[in-house]
């Protein structure tokens, strides 16, 4: 027990000691002092103490040849307190400022791993997702023989598959609430942005009995065409899936739809 009281008072003076320095830091009007101790801080993990010197450092240093270093590690700090957005903000003006600075490449691909960290989950909204795809192929872009080109594209692949599950999450709320005419639009609409989803299978399936709903629920003058376009949807459905799980479903819609459309037909004709 006295061990641990010692430990205790050991560690409450050395925590109180930093304090104090640090407070005296604070208080200097020695910059290039200020400038060290802010490095210092931000190599020994202390990122808020780093940001809080070089955010003073930032307008003190500004038009002086170590201007952008500070920019550098200030938005680095912000990223250690995981405040993304602003380290997003400090590599764009780093960018901006200092296009001919040594640290310019890496901020170029901070800027997209920023937006890339702010992505949210995929049934939120994706704007920010888009902003970080097209600053990580800017990155690309700019710097095709870079060795981060091969983390850039895993993380375009990343946030690629979360605008591609957005899609189909959107486009299956419609036919969940079964409002099979949005579903249509919303289900064709995902196909046509992502041909190659993961979710194409599932997404034509819910897309033709959308369509054969819609078209056997039908007002008389609307239903041969809804009914034609259903059948459409089959032959375009087990076209490319033959062997699909639904396929006793979906040729028992083909059955009713042809049906429907024969009877039409004979209708018409007598």
């Amino acid at each position: 027990m006295k061990n641990l009281g010692l430990i205790f008072i050991l560690v409450l003076v050395l925590f109180t000691t930093g304090c104090g320095d640090y407070n005296k830091i604070l208080k200097s009007t020695d910059y290039e002092f200020k400038y060290k101790k802010a490095i210092e801080y931000y190599e020994d993990g202390e990122y808020v103490r780093a940001g809080t010197l070089l955010q003073e450092l930032v307008n003190i240093y500004r038009g002086t040849s170590r201007a952008d270093k500070i920019y550098y590690y200030y938005a680095k700090s912000m990223i250690g307190q995981k405040d993304y957005l602003m380290a997003g903000h400090y590599f764009k003006t780093l960018i901006k400022e200092f296009p001919t600075s040594e640290y310019v490449e890496e901020a170029q691909f901070m800027v997209g791993y920023c937006a890339y960290l702010l992505s949210p989950k995929p049934r939120l909204d994706q704007s920010v997702t888009a902003e970080a795809i097209d600053a990580m192929q800017l990155y690309i872009n700019l710097y095709p023989f870079s060795d981060r080109v091969d983390e850039a594209n895993r993380l375009i692949d990343e946030l690629q598959n979360k605008l591609v599950y957005k899609s189909y999450l959107n486009a299956k709320l419609y036919y969940d609430f079964e409002n099979y005419k949005a579903a249509v639009v919303a289900l064709s609409n995902s196909l046509k942005d992502y041909p190659d989803s993961r979710y194409r299978e599932e997404l034509m399936y819910m897309l033709l009995k959308s369509k054969y709903l819609l078209a056997v629920r039908s007002v008389a003058d609307k239903q041969e065409e809804r009914l034609s376009s259903a059948l459409d949807e089959y032959f375009t459905f087990v076209d490319e899936f033959p062997e699909s799980e639904h396929k006793k479903e979906v040729d028992k819609f083909y059955e009713t739809t042809a049906e429907m459309l024969n009877y039409k037909e004979q209708s018409n004709t007598n």
